[in-house]
């Protein structure tokens, strides 16, 4: 009896190696979290926290950030910081002096890049041209205002604590002190109809920003608005209208649509963005924020302590890391394509063996399947996802979780 012969149906997917390794370092940049908002807006849950009646401990805060670099400094020793992304809570409480001094530290600590991009989150409510005009001085070129719309009866159903005509003054005065403007703006409000988005659309592109993040209302876990939904919200069919008329609108205006809820001019895309969607790393400090760090023994994430009243308390011992753990190497695809596929253009065959130090044909048969469904393409050196997949984006990152 002759010997069975086992002829694989195709070449046997490469094994990924224990310990990737990466031919350079990724890009890296700095994220520092502001915690603290005059109100909780009952659709956040991002790590935010009522200012109380003593005040936010701003010089307190302060130092607590400086000696959390100064901690982080071996995890990033001699990279160059690309980007700079102060977020919150409302940045904008801080004042233009205490972020001086912050930034100040941050040069003194890390090789900066003398192009760097440089945002600060702030609130509409918060803002007053002396601020702006101090940010601007302590380094700030980019601001990120949080709009959410220019409708008082949206704004007043979203909790925001500023009004449609403090938003058109801040973004005014934004655009007079920054060299780059993002405006966030929310759809599928409660009560919201085509027409109504269609006019902040309107006055949005009026104002000329360069850049904008467009977001879907979206009812968080743990938030007010999850445990008592606001009535009148939008149905399926509807929202899916108004995605598609925001994408149509800014199209006409000159707005690139490079990323799931991201539009800008030509030139203007965030960097610091594009840097979180490419895989690159950051470095996260301040009260809840997250790090993702690569090394010659792997790639980690960590999360600070999170609880601004325990993260001020770490300052005392200099343990500022509350959670650190490795991402496994079976995971790396996955969190790589997470992050890739969000990008409009794709992304280069070559940036996850780049980024991860795992070769692209490791997941060879869920790319084949992705495509065959529809989700995905391949065109020359890049994968992109299909206008499909951009519709169904959680479908396909499903497919790519081990």
């Amino acid at each position: 009896m002759s010997e069975r012969r086992i002829i694989p149906l195709r070449p046997q997917r490469p094994t990924p190696p224990a310990t990737p390794q990466l031919s350079a370092p990724p890009p890296l940049s700095l994220y520092i979290h502001f915690p603290w908002c005059v109100r909780k807006c009952p659709y956040c849950d991002f790590n935010s926290h009522a200012v109380h009646q003593d005040g936010i401990p701003e010089s307190a805060y302060v130092d607590a950030l400086i000696a959390d670099l100064e901690a982080a400094l071996p995890d990033v020793w001699g990279r160059r910081v690309l980007s700079i992304f102060i977020g919150g809570g409302t940045p904008s409480l801080i004042s233009a002096e205490g972020l001086d001094r912050l930034l100040t530290a941050v040069r003194m600590l890390l090789p900066l890049d003398p192009m760097a991009e440089i945002t600060l989150e702030a609130n509409p409510g918060t803002v007053e041209a002396a601020r702006f005009a101090g940010y601007r001085a302590a380094g700030v070129n980019r601001l990120s205002l949080g709009i959410q719309s220019f409708e008082d009866r949206y704004l007043r159903a979203l909790g925001r604590i500023h009004a449609g005509a403090e938003a058109h003054k801040a973004a005014e005065l934004a655009l007079t002190h920054f060299e780059s403007v993002n405006f966030d703006l929310m759809y599928a409000l409660p009560g919201q109809s085509l027409d109504h988005l269609a006019a902040d659309l309107r006055t949005a592109i009026a104002l000329a920003p360069q850049h904008l993040s467009c977001y879907h209302l979206t009812l968080e876990p743990n938030t007010p608005f999850h445990h008592s939904p606001p009535a009148k919200l939008p149905d399926g069919d509807l929202a899916a209208d108004m995605q598609q008329l925001v994408e149509t609108m800014l199209a006409e205006a000159g707005y690139q649509h490079y990323e799931t809820s991201a539009f800008a001019q030509p030139g203007k895309r965030c960097r610091h963005n594009l840097n979180y969607w490419t895989f690159g790393d950051y470095l996260g400090i301040g009260a809840g924020a997250h790090s993702k760090l690569s090394s010659h023994t792997g790639v980690v994430r960590q999360m600070r302590h999170k609880h601004p009243g325990a993260y001020l308390a770490a300052h005392g011992h200099g343990d500022f890391v509350q959670t650190e753990q490795g991402i496994g190497v079976a995971d790396l695809p996955f969190e790589f394509m997470m992050n890739g596929l969000r990008l409009i253009d794709g992304i280069p065959t070559d940036l996850m063996e780049a980024r991860t130090g795992i070769a692209l044909d490791v997941i060879e048969a869920k790319l084949i399947a992705a495509r065959e469904r529809g989700l995905l393409e391949v065109s020359g050196d890049t994968l992109r996802p299909t206008l499909k997949g951009q519709r169904f984006l959680n479908d396909l990152l499903e497919m790519f979780l081990d």
